[in-house]
């Protein structure tokens, strides 16, 4: 476990890394919007944060196999209790993280997965259907014409979320596949994570294709001194952004003919649970227990996280799963913080005490003292449930859920799975872009399956034709 507490005094150094070189000088100061902290970072080389044009990047013409034999390379340097880099970076990171030290280490302890060969080759089969389709001008015959395609190798720059450390290794892995070049920005509650990445990189190919093809830097989000210079056509074909609204919108306002935004639009999770989960108290108990491990993961902070609850049954039934569900919330699993978990922000408190006067019509279950909280009600609740709060809906069945599922549903944990044929047209007509057997929202695995409607790498290339 992470043991040695951080200093507080002086300010946070954050090092750049620029096409493979680490870049460590306090020359601009920034506050942490997490703690307020000063953080220190380099000078921004506008220049350095391009490839030119005119030059094909440095992996463009590398075999996706060789790329993939490196990365499987740098996972078995990831390993936490070796790497010193990733050491830093879990330390570091709690000054601007909230997901506290036992989880950001056991993230972290994970991210060399993310780096095994079978991963990266289900990820790249998964987006183009063959590795051959990596390398190079692929002959094909269409309406009776032979023409060339080629997945060509991308310029994008990254705009990163910072609510769980798996953004990184995710867009690094993807990345690398491309061939691409890729600039990531940081974002400011996770400063760490990219660069002690890409300096593993280095060390383990200093001078490799895929190492000269990342660079990251820190800088404020919104910087027009910086963006509007880079964020242009002439130097990138794409943006990609993770986060929250605010930071999509934002982006969005790059858009420019040959400048493409692909986002990873803001979510909320929901579980559906059918009345087969609460006819007796041993299933209501196991039931609840896999509900929790879909809502507490990273705090309730991950777009996976479950905040909505739709549950078949009756009110009795549904306000003792909705006891239980509180006493499971409070337990401590890999990703979720148990009993010193967070609280919900002091509006939504409020909205609780107000709603919790309006009984049976509204019940709140649990107290703001970090176990987990539950609201259970006949319609969603109007505000967002964060901070281990979960809305527990009643409804007559589980289609009936469907309505209140849109295009920012990210994923649905179901309960029977069996009952998942029954719903899932409906939730993916609705908006819904994964289904899964309740309890298992979190515990998926990388590689190989859609992202948010669609695959990553697919929409990452640039697809040219030769007829």
């Amino acid at each position: 476990m992470l043991h040695k507490a951080v200093e507080r005094s002086g300010g946070i150094l954050v090092p750049h890394v620029i096409k493979g070189k680490t870049i460590i000088d306090a020359q601009i100061e920034h506050r942490s919007r997490a703690s307020g902290d000063v953080v220190l970072t380099p000078n921004i080389d506008l220049d350095s944060l391009i490839w030119p044009r005119r030059e094909t990047g440095p992996a463009f013409d590398t075999p996706v196999g060789e790329i993939i034999d490196f990365l499987v390379e740098v996972g078995k340097a990831l390993d936490f209790d070796r790497n010193a880099y990733l050491q830093d970076a879990a330390i570091r990171n709690l000054r601007c993280n909230n997901l506290g030290a036992r989880i950001l280490e056991n993230c972290y302890r994970d991210i060399r997965h993310f780096f095994e060969r079978e991963a990266i080759v289900a990820e790249a089969e998964g987006a183009l259907g063959s590795l051959d389709a990596y390398d190079g001008w692929q002959e094909r015959t269409v309406r009776g014409s032979t023409v060339s395609i080629r997945a060509f190798p991308p310029r994008v720059v990254h705009i990163l979320a910072g609510n769980a450390p798996i953004v990184p290794p995710i867009t690094i892995v993807r990345g690398a596949l491309s061939k691409g070049v890729h600039l990531l920005k940081m974002p400011s509650n996770d400063m760490f994570t990219a660069t002690a990445l890409l300096r593993t990189m280095a060390d383990v190919g200093p001078n490799h294709p895929v190492t000269r093809s990342f660079s990251a830097a820190y800088w404020r989000g919104g910087d027009a001194a910086i963006e509007s210079h880079v964020f242009r056509s002439q130097y990138y074909d794409k943006l990609v952004v993770w986060g929250g609204e605010a930071a999509v919108r934002h982006a969005m306002k790059y858009a420019a003919p040959g400048f493409e935004i692909i986002s990873f639009d803001p979510k909320v999770s929901i579980s559906l649970i059918g009345r087969e989960g609460l006819e007796s108290e041993a299933r209501i108990k196991e039931v609840a227990a896999r509900s929790a491990a879909d809502i507490v993961a990273f705090n309730q902070d991950a777009c996976s996280c479950a905040r909505f609850q739709f549950v078949e049954g009756a009110t009795d039934d549904v306000d003792a799963y909705c006891e239980a569900l509180v006493e499971a919330m409070g337990q401590e699993s890999r990703y979720g913080a148990g009993s010193d978990g967070p609280v919900p922000p002091a509006p939504v408190l409020e909205e609780l005490d107000m709603l919790g006067m309006l009984e049976p019509v509204y019940r709140v279950f649990g107290k703001p003292d970090g176990r987990g909280m539950v609201i259970r009600s006949s319609e969603p609740v109007a505000f967002n449930p964060g901070g281990k709060l979960v809305n527990v809906v009643e409804v007559p069945t589980l289609g009936d859920s469907v309505q209140h599922v849109t295009v920012a549903t990210q994923s649905v944990g179901v309960y029977p799975p069996e009952r998942i044929p029954e719903v899932r047209d409906g939730l993916a007509s609705a908006g819904a872009q994964r289904i899964v057997g309740l309890g298992n929202i979190n515990a998926g695995k990388f590689g190989g399956l859609p992202h948010d409607g669609g695959w990553p790498v697919h929409r990452m290339m640039h697809w040219v034709v030769t007829e």
